[in-house]
């Protein structure tokens, strides 16, 4: 006999909150088995392994909207390896602006380090200046 979940035994199952699966069930991810007698809703084991393989795409950067291509290509007759090539190179592009960004914050804070290392024997903070000084002139520019 196939296991069945309620949605608490689904989500303990797959490691998620319920409203994660509540989430991927409204916008078409995830789909219960049926209903119980009493109507609620139960899930099978396939629920469990696409909530698995959703987990897993997001893990490498996928997201949902990605994620429901990747089910419909999964899911499809054909072979999709360049739809999913496609999808990969798009995230390969993000995460790249990702890490310049990152890059930038990086080298940010570590000139803010050592210009607070710096003032620090004065018993001022040159950095919490600086800031108040750009949240200030913001203000200016909205007025």
């Amino acid at each position: 006999m196939p296991k069945h979940f309620t949605i608490g035994e689904l989500a303990q199952a797959a490691e998620v909150p319920t409203s994660t699966l509540r989430y991927y069930e409204r916008i078409g991810l995830v789909r219960p088995a049926g209903r119980t007698a009493g109507n609620y809703r139960y899930y099978d084991e396939g629920a469990l392994e696409q909530v698995q393989f959703i987990r897993s795409a997001q893990s490498i950067g996928f997201r949902l909207q990605d994620v429901q291509t990747l089910v419909e290509l999964r899911d499809g007759s054909t072979a999709p390896c360049q739809e999913v090539q496609e999808l990969i190179q798009e995230r390969l592009a993000d995460a790249a602006v990702c890490m310049k960004n990152l890059r930038r914050v990086q080298r940010v804070l570590q000139s803010s380090l050592e210009v607070c290392r710096e003032a620090e024997r004065s018993g001022r903070c040159e950095v919490l200046d600086s800031l108040t000084t750009k949240t200030s002139r913001r203000r200016k520019k909205k007025s």
